[in-house]
């Protein structure tokens, strides 16, 4: 059921976006000395591992996923040596320690990418994608996807912003740097990679225009899975397979069958994949269109990529990381909007419904930063007052009829500066986050919503997350037992079952802030039912048919009379 290499079946892993977790230092930046105070306090999560964010130098284009020394970490954040004492002391926690793998593209700010705008009879010319004229592809972060070089007097391809060029993977020149890249790491020890964007390396050869008037996905059926992306893939496989370390690769776009190529069968090149499809059940681009949340569509992606991945594949299990607003502001109470109103009046039943809607599906679970307190969205007056590339870029280009409060309105929504707010650790000045003035703003909600408070409250969004990811470790059920969905039109109900030989649980959470009546599959009217876990307090068992309060959230163990 579980051979050596597969380890990571029964972990749950934490993701720490180092900027906004914990300042050790006393600079108002969060740091390696901060993990290292924390390890702890993640440990007790129940979690099994740890996946970094990039830690590496940077110019912070895209704060971190722009790199510009991979053999290193960045001075904001420590050094090789207290990087050697979190990873030590991870292990003696019995933590695995994940690093995000940066290759698509690199900072222009990189020794590499310094030489090979020098010109073309150099040794580093083509490590990245030149041309003399670009086609018309835009970026996905800033503008269109080249920019003009006057030293070279050429055009470098960069797919997000223009600081980060793009490699050319198609020179295997680049490929050994990118192995020799995953050797030094995985010889300090770490156990495995997050593959930031990796479906993207490959690019279609001759780079043909894009399709038009699509704006910023135009070029992506030519560079998304592309030609030759399963050979480079085979490569970096090769090295992983040698240190039993697990790859998991970011996936954008990806549909399910390209998915299964990379997971499944002779050319499976990754453990799990972080798939997009479930992100769209309000659309992922709410800076371009916004829709409102549809559950029937959140439940159909997670349908289809359980049942296809059964006794195949792995999944990844996630809701929130720090490309995503917060999930509670997405698909929880939150979404109903209130400027007034800084923590929504279902904000604890919301984060715990969610935690349970995907802990218990098939696949690894990823728990981000704050998520596991249930933090918000933030709302800030000014685009002015926001940081991310992203959220600057859009506003300025997207819907400029509309007036400024309802395009600021769409960065409120959508922003990935909400899932980069200093995390919340107390109510104490900066939310316990630092004691200088922080490198962000913190969101004011903190008050209510702080590890501190939650700590001691056993009914908070934090303890039910201890409480679900202890009941899943608890139960091969949980964790290898197949997956499937009952009433998948339903407006205002996910319900799921797991079932391994002759063990079951059926798993229903209520998308509504309101009552309402829920029914249970008909094969199981006749079987007892043992509620094993509930996310409101002395939850009563439902009899036939029954009633659910605001977004209620019920796990059931199944047995025959």
């Amino acid at each position: 059921m579980m051979g050596s290499n597969e380890w990571y079946k029964r972990m749950a892993f934490y993701q720490i976006w180092i900027r906004s977790f914990f300042d050790g230092n006393g600079d108002g930046i969060g740091d390696l000395y901060g993990v290292y105070e924390k390890l702890p306090y993640v440990k007790s999560l129940g979690v099994d591992g740890i996946w970094f964010s990039p830690l590496y130098p940077s110019p912070n284009a895209d704060f971190g996923y722009d790199i510009s020394d991979y053999y290193n970490i960045h001075p904001d954040y420590g050094n090789m040596e207290q990087f050697r004492k979190v990873l030590d002391k991870a292990h003696e926690l019995g933590l695995k320690v994940m690093m995000d793998l940066v290759v698509n593209h690199t900072s222009d700010e990189h020794p590499w990418f310094v030489e090979s705008r020098k010109g073309k009879d150099n040794p580093y010319s083509d490590y990245y994608i030149w041309r003399d004229k670009p086609n018309n592809w835009d970026s996905i972060l800033e503008g269109k996807a080249w920019e003009y070089d006057e030293t070279r007097q050429q055009y470098y391809l960069h797919i997000f912003a223009r600081k980060q060029p793009d490699l050319n993977m198609d020179n295997p020149r680049v490929r050994e740097e990118v192995k020799r890249i995953m050797r030094f790491w995985l010889d300090l020890g770490v156990d495995g990679f997050r593959e930031d964007v990796i479906n993207f390396i490959s690019k279609k050869e001759g780079l043909p225009d894009g399709l038009p008037f699509i704006p910023v996905i135009n070029g992506m059926p030519h560079y998304k899975d592309g030609p030759h992306i399963h050979e480079y893939m085979a490569e970096f496989r090769k090295v992983c397979k040698e240190y039993d370390c697990i790859q998991i690769g970011e996936g954008p776009m990806t549909d399910l069958k390209s998915a299964m190529r990379y997971l499944t069968g002779d050319e499976k090149s990754l453990d799990m994949m972080f798939s997009f499809d479930h992100m769209m059940a309000d659309c992922i681009y709410t800076e371009y269109i916004h829709r409102p949340f549809d559950l029937v569509k959140l439940k159909k992606a997670f349908s289809k990529w359980q049942k296809a991945l059964n006794n195949k594949g792995w999944n990844a299990l996630y809701l929130e990381n720090h490309d995503h607003p917060r999930i509670i502001s997405r698909y929880g109470d939150g979404r109903y909007f209130s400027i007034r109103r800084q923590v929504p009046k279902y904000w604890k039943e919301s984060g715990k419904m969610l935690a349970v809607s995907y802990i218990f599906q098939q696949g690894t679970p990823f728990i981000y930063q704050g998520q596991e307190i249930g933090m918000t969205n933030i709302k800030l007056s000014s685009i002015d007052d926001y940081v991310d590339v992203s959220s600057k870029n859009n506003f300025h280009t997207y819907h400029l009829k509309e007036s400024l409060e309802r395009r600021l309105r769409r960065i409120h929504i959508s922003s990935r500066d909400s899932a980069r707010t200093p995390v919340q650790w107390s109510d104490s000045r900066n939310a316990g986050f630092s004691d200088s003035t922080p490198w962000f703003f913190v969101n004011g909600n903190y008050h209510t919503i702080n590890v501190e408070a939650e700590e001691k409250d056993p009914e908070s969004i934090l303890n039910f997350y201890r409480k679900c990811l202890d009941l899943r470790k608890k139960s091969k059920t949980l964790v290898y037992g197949e997956y499937r969905e009952y009433f998948p039109r339903d407006r205002h109900i996910y319900m799921y079952s797991r079932s391994l030989g002759e063990v079951s649980y059926l798993i229903i959470c209520s998308f509504s802030r309101h009552k309402i009546r829920v029914r249970f599959p008909k094969e199981m009217k006749g079987m007892k039912k043992k509620m094993v876990l509930c996310n409101y307090p002395a939850g009563k068992e439902v009899r036939g048919n029954g009633w659910f309060r605001p977004y209620e959230a019920r796990v059931y163990k199944m047995a025959d009379k």
